[in-house]
């Protein structure tokens, strides 16, 4: 059996992109990626997926923290 190695995903794209240029040129290749667009999560999930990993007492921390005020001499 055939080991496989997968390859960057930034490198599968740049050589993905590279032959569709090639063989359909810029506008063909534009367009054919516009065919797939890209699946939003809903933006409720999306909101509870972020507060699933905050952490609670730096958020806090964060938010309520003095306003820092600059001096100017």
């Amino acid at each position: 059996m055939k080991n496989t190695v997968l390859m960057d995903e930034n490198k599968l794209i740049e050589k993905a992109v590279g032959i569709l240029m090639c063989d359909l040129g810029p506008v063909e290749t534009a367009r054919f990626l516009s065919l797939f667009p890209t699946k939003r999560t809903e933006s409720v999930k999306r909101h509870r997926t972020w507060q699933s990993k905050l952490d609670k007492k730096i958020f806090f921390r964060q938010v309520f923290a003095p306003k820092q005020t600059s001096q100017r001499g």
